[in-house]
């Protein structure tokens, strides 16, 4: 199946419950394409935990939801090993993260130690039990979601943990007109319940194959890094864009323009996907944050400040 068919499908799935977040769809698409793992921020009702396990269930393989609280360890996350006293040997009782979509639900709600738990298996693919690395399934992908609002009770994910995020997206309310169609598509059946698989995990691995062989030129390359190298110098970012970063949107805007059809970039896959994936990696200065500056908005301005490369990217893989 090709990545674009992929999306197609998954995205006329998600529809079916999901009401005017075409693109917020298409990027958490991307993200399980490239292997990564998503963060949903917004407030209560919003349907963070709705769009998550919609998409679970449009794509095949083991799916587990972990409710985030603040008395949750990380044994119940990863898994223990116990003594069985039949097998008079201890045995791994095997936590939710084995699955190949974990949605963990209101992250920000677990201590610390318990969100660190979670960082060997995002970055590494793997999770260490009493010494013993274990390796988890492919694919494996992450959905959390965080309630930014309700700070009592609630402990903000550090920095090295946001960073394993490919992107961090905010759902927003919907407008007057889809909060209608919301309205008359829940007033009968939940639409939850007419949701199928339409692919499998086998076509998720393929396709992070297949994009691989996206294009992606040196006049864009050289763009991409007038971005992060903006966000260096910039007068109002006190930490500027790692190369981890970096070669998460090279990742994703390949994914990106595959899922369009396209086995070459442009800028304006380069500046669909620069916001999600890049805001969440700075941190502003304490003055700008203290003004309630977002940093999403810095990475727009600072897309406006860069020239862009003109040419004509269907032909520019012939020279």
């Amino acid at each position: 199946m090709k990545i674009k068919e992929i999306r197609d499908k998954i995205k006329e799935n998600v529809g079916k419950v999901i009401i005017g977040k075409d693109e917020i769809i298409d990027i958490l698409i991307t993200t399980v394409i490239a292997g990564g793992h998503a963060l949903l921020e917004d407030v209560p009702g919003t349907g963070k935990t709705v769009m998550a396990k919609t998409l679970a269930k449009s794509i095949g393989g083991d799916f587990k939801r972990v409710q985030f609280t603040p008395d949750l360890l990380p044994s119940d996350i990863t898994g223990i090993n116990y003594y069985n006293q039949k097998l008079s040997e201890f045995v791994l009782r095997r936590g939710p993260i084995f699955t190949n979509i974990l949605l963990a639900d209101e992250i920000n709600r677990a201590t610390p130690r318990t969100q660190g738990s979670l960082l060997e298996a995002m970055e590494e693919r793997q999770v260490s039990i009493d010494g013993v690395t274990h390796k988890l399934d492919t694919p494996f992908f992450v959905i959390a979601t965080q309630n930014p609002v309700e700070t009592q009770g609630t402990f903000p994910l550090p920095e090295a943990q946001i960073d394993r995020f490919l992107v961090k997206i905010n759902m927003g309310y919907p407008t007057k007109e889809d909060g209608k169609k919301i309205i008359q598509r829940f007033m009968a059946d939940n639409p939850m319940d007419t949701i199928e698989e339409v692919c499998t995990k086998e076509d998720i691995i393929q396709a992070a194959k297949e994009y691989q062989q996206v294009y992606l030129c040196e006049e864009l390359q050289d763009y991409i890094l007038s971005i992060i190298d903006r966000t260096l110098n910039h007068s109002d970012i006190l930490l500027g864009v790692s190369p981890r970063g970096t070669l998460a949107l090279v990742k994703a805007v390949r994914v990106y323009a595959a899922m369009d059809g396209r086995d070459y970039v442009t800028p304006e896959d380069i500046k669909t996907l620069s916001p999600y994936v890049l805001a969440h990696r700075i941190i502003l200065k304490d003055a700008m944050r203290y003004k309630g500056v977002d940093s999403k908005v810095l990475i727009l301005d600072i897309l406006n400040e860069i020239s862009v490369p003109t040419e004509n990217w269907e032909n520019i893989k012939e020279r």
